[in-house]
């Protein structure tokens, strides 16, 4: 099984969706406790939510293993995102509503950890960084656009009900402040509640390679999976939601075309 998909574009604009995967080697998967089969915080269906993508010549690169194997949204080190707070680490050990993820005993010890690093996590960020700089040298800046999605209620992680749109930006840090200013009034003109980093700021892929002063801009979307699927086993794909919710995305993805061939053209 391939660590991940790539699919080529001509724009300088890169989706990333890092949790998608489903794929879990058969010898992990035994050590799962049943609840944790069912893979219930995947980001579901995303690959087919942004397959117009295509279209407008973005990249692609889609993780193809699950993240119960490894977070790639989260740091190498493990180092927390948001400190104090209830979240899954590298190698998760338990699901979003703390349900343990592992048989009694069978969690991952460090040396198993490094090597899923080497094996699973590396050769995705190696593509993303190799394809984010390609683009650089060619087109002088380039955008991340990281794509997730999430249970709209998930007590442990949140209070209430997480807004619809949920964009990330490490507090502005990681991307210029005008491409997310045109993202929100997008937002706000649309059927969907909306928020700039609120409970998501952005994971480990927004922070690491958001560097708007060297030309790299890094935008985290997460999206509340009740407008697109069944948030509960079987998580099926509902496609009169996802139509209507791929017309918001397809607008945000042209917003970043546009945003980058305008700053093009002035300079």
């Amino acid at each position: 099984m391939e660590i991940y998909h790539y699919f080529a574009g001509t724009a300088p604009i890169i989706v990333s969706i890092p949790h998608t995967g489903t794929f879990v080697p058969e010898p992990l998967l035994e050590r799962f406790m049943p609840p944790a089969k069912q893979l219930p915080d995947t980001d579901w269906h995303l690959e087919q939510l942004y397959s117009f993508a295509h279209e407008l010549g973005v990249h692609l690169l889609v993780a193809t293993h699950s993240r119960y194997v490894i977070d790639l949204n989260r740091a190498p080190d493990n180092q927390s995102l948001y400190p104090g707070k209830f979240t899954t680490s590298l190698c998760p050990t338990t699901l979003f509503d703390g349900t343990p993820l592992y048989q009694n005993g069978m969690e991952p010890d460090d040396k198993e950890i490094q090597e899923r690093i080497k094996k699973y996590w590396q050769p995705y960020h190696d593509k993303l960084h190799t394809t984010i700089n390609q683009l650089r040298k060619h087109h002088g800046e380039v955008i991340v656009f990281d794509a997730h999605s999430i249970c709209s209620q998930v007590p442990l992680l949140f209070e209430g009900q997480l807004p619809d749109l949920n964009i990330g930006t490490a507090d502005g840090k990681s991307a210029d402040n005008q491409l997310i200013e045109k993202l929100m009034k997008h937002c706000q003109r649309r059927p969907y509640s909306s928020v700039c980093n609120g409970r998501f700021k952005g994971g480990y892929i927004t922070r690491h390679y958001g560097e708007p002063a060297a030309g790299v801009h890094a935008v985290q979307l997460e999206l509340t999976q009740q407008n697109y699927m069944l948030e509960t086993y079987p998580f099926t794909y509902l496609e009169p939601k996802a139509k209507l919710l791929q017309a918001t995305l397809r607008e945000m993805i042209t917003i970043l075309c546009m945003h980058l061939s305008e700053k093009h053209s002035s300079n």
